[in-house]
């Protein structure tokens, strides 16, 4: 474990705060800590633990944790946290930040969505200290981290072979949560329905809310969508009143609300060629793309089904009937949409936060 200074006093408390204790550790106000809970022990006797970096700051404030890789290769989120654990904004933190960068311990070091028995991590929450290793997992992230904090934000990207615009994920029946999605600016807040089993769903069964960051492809890194992560969680922070505003910029443009998405499928197998990506705004009836036979002898059109913003697509050229292909989130106002989309990418590239040390 380390342990150093989170922040030099501003002057004499007359009430210190308490130590935040988290496994069997307590973690004194004004300090940072790493701690791992340990969670099992491989078959040749290797213990497997989840690390959590606490950040307790001198003065009260709220709780909130950050978490990456529930989905071992959704490995954008693992970055997304190693940054922000290094801004200098946290030294002086008001309350306490729990950052997870590495939930599924097992899928990361495999390259591996899922954990060693199959499961979904994130279809096995609220989990069981007694049941599957996915389960055992989802308990302890449960008990150890959500029952702590007040609120969360859990850092995901697209599966393998996808890739996601940048994107907030919320339950449809929370204002306050929304208020904080705007907050974090990135490009579209989709209201979805909660899934069972996933840890939004048992976090809301528990008075908590968590935003759901969706953004570019499994097992690779995407510069514009780390730096939306780390923009919009400091935003985040500074809304709640945890950190200053020095170096925290305001999103030049509201988010693009939608509450439908659907997939455009492929009409048939074969190869595709795609006219559109991520961010294009379609007309219903538009050509995204063809799908044609290896002999070129049969094509078919992909057209959007509706109006709106492609917010995720496949990055595979070969295809099967029915496959997933674009991602269309409904959006009425096409012009106002494709301006947002362009404004905050365009502020993202010119932030002075992401110089070329920091992007190393």
């Amino acid at each position: 474990m380390t342990s150093k200074t989170a922040g030099a006093a501003t002057g004499q408390d007359k009430t210190p705060r308490a130590p935040f204790e988290i496994g069997t550790q307590m973690v004194a106000a004004g300090t940072r800590r790493t701690v791992a809970l340990p969670v099992s022990v491989l078959s040749d006797h290797t213990p497997v633990a989840m690390s959590v970096h606490v950040i307790h700051g001198r003065r009260p404030g709220p709780v909130i944790f950050v978490s990456a890789a529930v989905h071992g290769d959704e490995v954008i989120g693992v970055e997304i946290a190693r940054r922000l654990l290094r801004a200098d904004n946290l030294d002086t933190l008001k309350g306490t930040l729990l950052v997870v960068p590495i939930v599924n311990s097992f899928g990361f070091m495999t390259n591996s969505r899922y954990l060693p028995d199959r499961r979904d991590l994130n279809r096995s929450f609220p989990g069981s200290q007694k049941g599957s290793l996915a389960a055992r997992l989802a308990w302890l992230f449960m008990s150890e981290i959500v029952s702590r904090c007040d609120f969360g934000i859990d850092l995901h990207s697209a599966a393998i072979h996808r890739t996601n615009l940048p994107q907030i994920r919320i339950s449809p029946s929370r204002d306050d949560t929304l208020a904080l999605a705007r907050a974090f600016g990135a490009p579209v807040i989709v209201k979805s329905k909660l899934r069972d089993g996933s840890l939004r769903q048992a976090a809301q069964a528990q008075g908590k809310d968590i935003l759901l960051y969706e953004a570019g492809e499994g097992l690779r890194f995407d510069e514009m969508a780390i730096r939306a992560g780390v923009s919009g969680i400091l935003r985040v922070l500074r809304h709640l009143g945890m950190i200053s505003a020095k170096g925290v910029t305001k999103p030049k443009a509201a988010s693009i609300l939608t509450s439908h998405t659907s997939w455009v499928r492929s009409p048939a197998g074969g190869l595709l060629r795609s006219f559109k990506t991520t961010g294009s705004m379609v007309s219903e009836g538009e050509l995204l793309g063809i799908v044609s036979d290896p002999f070129g002898e049969v094509e078919r059109e992909v057209l959007a089904a509706v109006s709106g913003l492609i917010i995720g697509r496949t990055n595979l050229p070969v295809v099967n009937e029915g496959d997933g292909l674009f991602h269309v989130a409904e959006i009425k106002a096409q012009g106002a949409a494709e301006a947002t989309v362009e404004s905050l990418i365009m502020q993202l590239e010119a932030d002075p936060m992401f110089d070329e040390d920091e992007i190393i």
